[in-house]
């Protein structure tokens, strides 16, 4: 697999490590500013490495930038027919309705963009296999307590400081998980979380990869489940094998 990289941060380095690794092969890395001819000559490229043969090459594109620019660069690999796999957050997939695609998922499990039979883009808040794990759970345990109003949920994030959103789209995905049952429990049973403000809590320190705990408190007593990212190779295997899966699909 041909994989062009938009982003060569922290997560983009993780992201070619990985993909390589798994025998894939890295044609493109953009940044958002590249001067160097030495680093173009290594298939680094500013913004302007869309409109190279690189680029249109790639069988995908994995991008992680910021929530300002998430947007215009998907649209730019679309130019060049180029389908996306996003794992930035803070910023609205929903302003990609009404331009002719077809939008598949739902609230809190992530976006599907089709065009035709053809995957443009899968966006998730958080790709990682045990945050989604978590999405699962969380989603579970809603409806396991929705009976019983003396439980009260609440959202706990911490990050490192440089993390640009507040709160974090995975806490933004939890919440949603909180208020958009019926969960299905046992054959013919559902349960609803009621619809409420559920408060979370947005801490920055630190090198922190990610600490995303949910609380059910109540006068007897408290349940918690929670997720702590040792680092970002997680966050970054999630993204290829999700490349991997819209490669075999389309």
């Amino acid at each position: 697999m041909k994989i062009a990289l938009i982003g060569y941060g922290k997560m983009g380095h993780m992201i070619e490590q990985i993909a390589l690794s798994r025998g894939h092969e890295i044609v493109c890395k953009i940044e958002s500013k590249v001067e160097s001819q030495k680093s173009k000559d290594e298939g680094l490229f500013g913004p302007e490495g869309f409109d190279s043969p690189a680029f249109a090459s790639a069988d995908v594109a994995i991008e992680f930038t910021t929530p300002a620019t998430a947007k215009e660069n998907i649209l730019r690999a679309w130019q060049h027919n180029v389908p996306v796999v996003c794992g930035t957050t803070g910023w609205n997939v929903e302003e990609f309705r009404g331009e002719s695609l077809e939008f598949r998922g739902r609230k809190g499990e992530g976006v599907r963009i089709m065009k035709g039979k053809r995957t443009m883009l899968v966006w998730k808040s958080n790709f990682s296999i045990g945050v989604n794990v978590l999405f699962e759970l969380n989603k579970q345990l809603a409806a396991l307590l929705a009976p019983y109003t003396q439980y009260t949920p609440s959202i706990t994030e911490v990050h490192h400081i440089h993390k640009i959103d507040k709160p974090s789209g995975t806490a933004v995905t939890l919440k949603e998980g909180l208020t958009t049952p019926p969960v299905p429990l046992s054959k013919g049973e559902n349960a609803q979380c009621t619809m409420r403000d559920v408060p979370i809590e947005s801490i920055r320190e630190g090198e922190v990869a990610g600490i995303h705990t949910v609380t059910w408190d109540s006068p007897e007593d408290t349940i918690e489940i929670k997720h702590i990212a040792k680092g970002r190779q997680g966050f970054a295997l999630g993204a290829v094998l999700a490349a991997e899966q819209l490669i075999i699909e389309n």
